[in-house]
């Protein structure tokens, strides 16, 4: 019935019945016993509001199914209040206790939905239950409910901007989730709420930057931007001559005998902080979302040090390739930075080549930006460029470049004449705007060098009569009158045939006739006297008063009489006074005073809630103020990665504490003492953070600094397998307190304890309640088991031809890796296939990638046509993201990458059926992912789909006791996060299933596994 709706004529009054029995007959189907016709009919009721039709009238018969307990029935109802809950506020209110009860429902969608539609309710009465859900929202166990909290709260304070201070509270515990799906939402709610609350990121700074890469893409342009705010007032500028960049250097920058010079002037040196935002940004200027390449560029061009600059200019290039809305943003944008850094675009110049597909706008965007990067070397290539532009068919786009040819004429000196023959040829084009433009731009080179150009005056003079347009003919008059002793006698022949037309013209035309008769009486009285006196009537008597004003002046001021005052005698200097040239500039010129890729530098003209970015500080602030100090209590359970402060303090104070304190060794001092910067890092090897932080203990306070001053700078920390360590611990801990206090409860025997025996149990009670609430975040760890099937084959690394006889191969083991419990174990061969013996085989300690990587030890020499075999284990961050290094001999470096595939990144573990479905049912909804594919016959055995799963991914088989479900477990190395497949065999046709929490990773998987069981083959 859709498109019939679509079709029908809205003015027609057939059009009103139909609509009324269209209104009707889904009101029936919403009011109907079956769930079937309700979820018929609010699929319809969507389609209809997706095309714009008006369905509010069905709105209380849609809101009676709001407490349905069908899932897909309930979604589309929210889907619908949503859009209507503000216009129908009353009906909407009658529903509010079914919505505050769905906050409570299990599913994250309906929970998320339900608070979505109640901050749609615009009704001030309802703010304190607003207020209240907003808040128990902001702690749901649910990222995605989370995130629903952080959008209502910018709903919250456009309703009530008085609930400020409240909504701050929840900004500030949102800004320490460590959810990626929450960052994006919580911090466009900061620049809504409080953008000036700046302190409020401080604690938050290193975490939004590590976090930056997994944030989805609307949600990294909200955080680059408010990152872009907060550097400039928390760093200085990198823009000084002695900025020096190389923030792991921790020597002095000069040698001994110029000592006197640093404490004289001391260079600058980039905070790590500053180098954190611009490396952690980089990767995203290769993203598909137009919106952060533009974010990203703007941050590098308002931030980053001069000479990196030119690393933004491919990738904005590179947007040049999409749509003509992008174009235009991305156009003006790199016609404010050419300005400045022509050098940036200069090699990219025919990039900015105009196509005869382009839109009228986007050429003349085109034509500006080629116009500043025009300098002596490439003038040439440029103007030859412009000659075909034109003669273009757009009147517009060929006007802009003659514009444009003016201004290469000014600010180039060499090309001025050049410019000018061209232009004086184009006025004998057929085209009257070319024709208008060209005098126009001609008129404003001439003041240049007026004597030497008379020969073009008198040119133009000619061509007087044959041209029409206003301006050209008033830009022509000014010349003649500017520069009258030059063409002595063409000037009065052009006032003589003015005056014929004078009541005919333009009031432009006529202003400049006026200005020309008054210089030619000041110069040539004999012949243009009476000329000058018939003109000055005519204008006396003009329509426009402007034309009379001017009259009136010019008589009183050049014609001597008895009134004229002492000003007639200066005359001669007022009208005759020599002008200087114009300057032909830039439309972009002072648009830099905005921050790029805003409305406001579209539109050149500050827009509403425009925030100005501050100038940079003359002296840093305190950089302590982002250091994260965290301070686990005595057996808390660490949830995720913590991020732990230098602190000296102790997990245990108590005697039986400081016992097992002595058995875990230095584990709590290493934990403690781990720098803030450890999200980001994770490349220095566990000895050697075991060393520096035992002898940690032992130095002064002084040398602690120090210490920390390099760990900030090298950022070479290891937080992730002491963390698991602890999580595990406080698990058991969690499990004996359990038991201790049972065995105390039921002890008791004597008559007076009996009597508080009912108030203890009640404590046992509570205090299990809250570790039971505590534990929920910790998973059980799982154990793993051997692997089910190991590929023999290996890829290649290194091409003997690539590495001068040094070949190399990896394959991925499937062990568990001994060098990390987060780490993938790799097993290399290097084989020499040269006739000389290459010596001193190693892995560069550089990672472009910045990956985790244990090196093998170097191989100190390796005889020719030998081979050997090492084991190296790379932490890949359960990411398919190649990881880059370079693997060297004693004289050479090849760079390498070794690209995992999703399977590899899982270890198998081993559950039992009862527990894989206990599982599965947590992981549903946005955590489940599946497909229907048809098998081919050959893969329909048991055998079959267990040895294409397995050579796929690394799963363990999990026993099942139906023959036609099979099921797969794992675990992902790095963040241990628990994946789930199952394949139901329906004759001919399988349902892949996938649950894990990693949504990518489960979408990866989906497509190879459905490659690998639809094809026939091994």
């Amino acid at each position: 019935f859709s498109s019939g709706y679509m079709n029908v004529n809205e003015s027609n009054p057939s059009f009103t019945l139909f609509k009324y029995e269209l209104l009707k007959y889904l009101k029936e189907m919403l009011e109907s016993s079956k769930e079937s016709l309700k979820l018929e009919a609010m699929k319809r009721i969507v389609g209809l509001i997706a095309k714009g039709k008006n369905a509010s009238e069905l709105f209380p018969a849609v809101v009676k199914n709001v407490a349905s307990k069908n899932i897909e029935l309930k979604k589309l109802v929210y889907v619908y209040l949503v859009r209507y809950a503000e216009e129908q506020q009353d009906l909407a209110l009658l529903s509010i206790s079914t919505f505050q009860r769905a906050l409570k429902d299990p599913n994250q969608l309906i929970r998320a939905s339900a608070l979505r539609v109640l901050s749609s309710i615009r009704v001030p009465i309802i703010v304190p239950i607003m207020m209240l859900s907003i808040k128990e929202a902001s702690t749901d166990l649910s990222p995605y409910v989370r995130k629903t909290a952080a959008h209502a709260i910018q709903k919250l304070y456009s309703l009530d901007p008085d609930q400020k201070e409240h909504l701050i509270e929840v900004i500030e515990k949102l800004l320490k989730d460590k959810s990626t799906l929450v960052a994006g939402s919580v911090v466009m709610a900061f620049e809504e709420v409080c953008p000036d609350r700046i302190d409020l990121i401080h604690k938050n700074y290193r975490k939004l930057c590590n976090l930056l890469v997994d944030v989805e893409e609307w949600g990294q342009v909200v955080i680059i931007h408010m990152l872009t705010r907060y550097a400039r007032t928390q760093f200085v500028s990198p823009w000084r001559e002695d900025a020096v960049f190389d923030e792991n250097s921790e020597k002095a920058f000069y040698d001994s005998e110029e000592e006197r010079r640093v404490e004289q002037s001391k260079p600058y040196i980039m905070d790590p902080d500053h180098r954190l935002l611009l490396r952690n940004t980089k990767p995203l200027l290769q993203s598909r979302n137009t919106a952060v390449v533009m974010a990203v560029s703007q941050l590098y061009w308002h931030l980053a040090p001069t000479h990196e600059l030119s690393i933004i200019t491919k990738s904005l290039v590179r947007l040049l390739r999409s749509h003509r809305e992008v174009q235009y943003i991305v156009l003006q944008n790199i016609a404010t930075m050419s300005i400045q850094r022509k050098g940036m675009f200069e090699p990219f110049m025919k990039s900015f080549y105009v196509r005869s597909t382009d839109a009228t706008h986007i050429k003349t965007l085109k034509l500006e930006i080629l116009t500043n990067l025009a300098n002596e070397a490439n003038i040439s290539t440029i103007l030859r460029e412009f000659q075909t532009y034109v003669k273009s068919q757009d009147k517009a786009f060929a006007a802009a470049t003659i514009q444009a040819i003016g201004r290469c004429a000014t600010n180039i000196s060499e090309v001025t004449d050049t410019c000018l023959n061209g232009l004086v040829l184009l006025l004998s084009n057929r085209d009257e705007t070319v024709v208008a433009e060209s005098v126009v731009v001609i008129k404003k080179l001439l003041q240049t060098q007026p004597s030497q150009h008379s020969d073009i005056i008198k040119h133009m003079a000619k061509l007087f009569d044959n041209i029409t347009v206003s301006m050209a003919r008033a830009s022509i008059l000014w010349l003649m009158g500017e520069y009258c002793e030059h063409v002595p006698k063409i000037a009065p022949d052009v006032l003589r045939k003015m005056a014929k037309t004078f009541t005919s013209e333009e009031d432009i035309v006529k202003l400049q006739t006026v200005n020309l008769a008054a210089k030619l009486y000041l110069t040539n009285s004999k012949q243009t006297k009476l000329l000058t006196q018939y003109i000055l009537n005519l204008g006396k008597y003009d329509q426009s008063y402007d034309i009379r004003d001017r009259t009136r002046f010019i008589r009183q001021l050049i014609v001597p009489n008895e009134k004229s005052g002492a000003l007639s005698k200066y005359a001669r200097r007022i009208l005759m006074a020599p002008k200087p040239a114009p300057v032909l500039q830039s439309a972009f010129k002072d648009r830099d005073r905005f921050q790029l890729g805003t409305l406001s530098h579209s539109l050149n003209s500050q827009a509403n809630g425009y925030l100005e970015l501050s100038d940079w500080p003359a002296v840093a602030p305190d950089q302590s103020v982002r250091i994260v100090e965290v301070v686990e209590p005595a057996g808390a359970p660490v949830f995720g990665k913590s991020k732990p402060g230098k602190s000296d303090e102790k997990f245990y104070s108590d005697s039986e504490e400081e016992e097992e304190e002595e058995e875990e060794g230095s584990s709590s001092e290493d934990s403690s003492s781990s720098s803030s910067e450890e999200s980001e890092s994770e490349s220095e090897s566990e000895e050697n953070s075991d060393d520096s932080n035992k002898s940690s203990s032992s130095q002064s306070d002084s040398e602690k600094k120090k210490k920390t001053l390099k760990n900030k700078k090298l950022q070479q920390q290891k937080p992730d397998s002491k963390d698991r360590y602890w999580s595990h611990k406080a698990l058991l801990l969690i499990i004996r307190t359990k038991f201790f206090l049972m065995h105390i409860v039921l002890s008791f025997s004597n008559q007076f304890v009996a009597s508080c025996r009912c108030s203890l149990l009640c404590l046992y009670v509570f205090l299990v309640c809250q570790f039971d609430t505590i534990s929920w975040d910790v998973r059980v760890s799982l154990q793993a088991s051997s692997p089910v099937f190991v590929p023999e084959t290996s890829r290649e690394l290194l091409h003997r031809m690539t590495g001068k006889g040094l070949s190399a191969q990896y394959r991925f083991t499937r062990q568990p890796c001994i060098y990390g419990n987060s780490m993938v174990s790799l097993q290399l061969t290097l084989s020499n296939s040269s006739d000389q013996a290459l010596e001193n085989i190693h892995i560069s300690e550089k990672s472009s990638t910045g990956q985790n990587i244990h090196r093998f030890n170097a191989i100190e020499r390796l005889e020719p046509q030998a081979s050997v075999t090492v084991s190296m284990g790379v932490d890949f961050n359960d990411s398919t993201q190649a990881a880059n290094f370079q693997l060297c001999t004693k004289e050479d470096e090849f760079s390498v990458s070794i690209q995992p595939a999703v399977g590899e990144l899982l270890l198998p573990i081993t559950m039992s059926e009862a527990d894989f479905t206990k599982e599965q049912s947590k992981l549903v909804g946005m955590n489940e992912s599946s497909a229907t594919i048809t098998m081919t016959p050959e893969n329909v055995s048991s055998q079959s789909v267990n040895r294409k799963v397995v050579s796929v991914a690394n799963l363990g088989v999990i026993p099942s006791s139906q023959e036609n479900i099979h099921r797969f477990a794992g675990k992902t190395v790095s963040s241990g996060c628990l994946v789930l497949v199952s394949v139901a065999l329906k004759d001919p046709d399988a349902v892949i299933t996938i649950n894990t929490e990693n949504t990518v990773m489960a979408s990866m998987l989906l497509r190879q596994f459905k490659t690998a069981l639809t094809n026939s083959g091994p």
